[in-house]
């Protein structure tokens, strides 16, 4: 049987990551699992206790959202330690990713029973961040400063949050004149973002990179160009679908390594946290953290129209 360490974010998603840790730990425990809880005083203190547990051969549980998610899954990534998502954030968009299940007994049944899966990370490296790794997703641009309005708001939670934050953010946004090295080459590009992802969610749902595995060795490099502002707010809603990736004004590229710079001081940020400015460099790291997931791969991902 299975033992667990949680490591919970108190302030996750406005104080639920307890509450959601609760619904899934009565459902290990009945199963005779053991289970102990540790609670984060910071994401640097989340890291620590992860690695301690992990070095002790503990399951370690991520409670909250993308930020102490892809903090933790950073730490853990080429251990060989085993990550579990408790999902009690505001975007959770990594869990989606990985198509957890939301029900508490289901979720604890794939945390008991599944077998880990080997699925990739990304090292970040940039001024501030010497290296880091994150999860999910490095961007940069005018999304970088919607999810800095995000984390800022108060009475807004969720998808709702990430809209409010955009809205006000494009509506101060001057496109950005970026060069972007994919796999040492050159692409010049003027617009509002440019987003490496692994996962192809962001931002509580939006699925920005329709094609973006977990587990495929490659980064989506998502890049929006300069538009009327009118029609980037049109794409932002089509971001629910991935529609976005069918205009024009949407260039996808793949690779291992992205270098992204700028001619100004543009914000990025990595699974939900914004804490530095360009330049930045992501890679992939193929297979480095084994994480609890369901084991079938789904080919479609949530939200994604059948046949695109």
């Amino acid at each position: 049987m299975r033992q667990f360490t949680a490591v919970v974010n108190p302030t996750a998603g406005g104080s639920t990551g307890a509450a959601a840790l609760l619904r899934v730990a009565r459902t290990l425990r009945e199963a005779g699992a053991e289970l102990e809880t540790e609670y984060s005083r910071s994401l640097v203190h989340a890291q620590e206790l992860a690695r301690s547990a992990g070095e002790r051969g503990r399951v370690v549980l991520a409670v909250g959202g993308d930020g102490i998610a892809g903090g933790i899954g950073g730490a853990l990534s080429g251990t060989g330690s085993v990550l579990g998502l408790v999902p009690a954030g505001r975007g959770n968009d990594f869990a989606r990713a990985l198509g957890l299940p939301t029900d508490p007994d289901e979720l604890a049944r794939v945390l008991l029973h599944n077998e880990p899966r080997p699925v990739d990370t990304i090292e970040v490296e940039s001024a501030v961040h010497h290296r880091t790794v994150v999860l999910g997703s490095v961007y940069a641009g005018v999304d970088a400063l919607a999810n800095r309005h995000a984390n800022s708001a108060r009475l807004l939670r969720g998808a709702a949050s990430y809209y409010a934050g955009g809205l006000r953010a494009v509506t101060t946004w001057r496109p950005a004149d970026y060069r972007v090295t994919v796999d040492g080459q050159e692409h010049p590009h003027r617009g509002y973002t440019v987003v490496a992802a692994n996962s192809g969610y962001y931002g509580s749902g939006r699925l920005i990179a329709p094609d973006a595995r977990v587990d495929d060795g490659v980064l989506d490099v998502v890049m929006i160009r300069e538009a009327p502002r009118r029609l980037f707010f049109a794409m932002m809603n089509e971001l629910e679908t991935g529609a976005h990736v069918n205009r024009p004004e949407v260039r996808i590229l793949r690779g291992r390594e992205i270098r992204i710079e700028a001619d100004r001081e543009v914000p990025y940020g990595a699974d939900g946290e914004v804490e530095a400015v360009l330049p930045v460099t992501a890679r992939v790291l193929p297979g480095a953290l084994n994480v609890l997931c369901p084991t079938t791969r789904d080919r479609v991902p949530q939200g994604r129209p059948e046949g695109r």
